[in-house]
């Protein structure tokens, strides 16, 4: 009987002893997440610097196309009513009155690159001036003035919608300044406006003392050389 009872003593010590060690053992941790269908942690987000930078400063244009204007910059485009009248330069030591009624000052095998100007003569209230006097003269692609003759000079007028056009080169540098074309300009009746058109994106522009940015030519490239495009503002009386 002894024995009987020890027996059982003895098993329910084991037992007792089992379950204290099954609740004292540390619980297996989790290492992957792959293998956690509760795991909501999201991945960080790769974050672009330019999106987190609203004030970053783009870099400087590299571009080497010079600024060449466009039309709305001309006077009296745009719906304009009224303008300021065409600054007056110098008249420069190469004038030469006579010069013959002429729009076309080029001739073939001209050396240089071709040019055609094209524009309107306004008064200050932006109305065309129709029969307008304008006398054109400049140094040829070499920068040279023909002062023997009148080759690249010439003078024209205005059509009833006050519109001109003028074939030439583009002139040449000469010591002390940059490239420009010599005008005169006149309303019937009006005020003579002498002064000078130039050219953008010429390196000379900002060291030639009489360069004037307002004068500057809207230029593009065509398959036949130069287009440039300007409006004269001049007074009626």
């Amino acid at each position: 009987m002894i024995r009987k009872y020890l027996y059982r003593f003895v098993i329910a010590i084991s037992i007792f002893a089992f379950a204290t060690l099954a609740a004292c053992a540390p619980a297996t941790a989790i290492n992957s997440n792959s293998n956690n269908p509760l795991n909501t942690t999201a991945p960080a987000a790769t974050v672009s610097n330019a999106d987190s930078n609203p004030t970053a400063v783009a870099p400087a244009s590299t571009s080497s196309v010079p600024d060449t204007g466009t039309e709305s910059d001309l006077a009296c485009s745009a719906g304009s009513t009224s303008a300021s009248v065409t600054p007056s330069l110098t008249e420069g030591p190469y004038y030469k009155q006579g010069s013959p009624e002429q729009a076309n000052l080029y001739t073939a095998g001209m050396p240089g690159t071709k040019l055609v100007v094209t524009g309107y003569v306004y008064d200050t209230n932006c109305q065309p001036v129709a029969n307008a006097w304008l006398d054109f003269w400049q140094a040829d692609a070499n920068g040279n003035y023909d002062n023997s003759g009148y080759i690249l000079r010439g003078h024209q007028y205005t059509d009833a919608n006050g519109r001109f056009q003028l074939t030439t080169v583009v002139p040449g540098l000469y010591p002390g300044r940059t490239e420009h074309i010599h005008v005169k300009v006149q309303a019937p009746q009006g005020q003579v406006i002498t002064s000078q058109l130039f050219f953008p994106g010429v390196t000379q522009n900002d060291e030639d003392g009489i360069y004037n940015a307002s004068l500057l030519l809207s230029i593009t490239q065509t398959s036949d050389g130069l287009q440039g495009q300007y409006n004269f503002v001049v007074p009626v009386s």
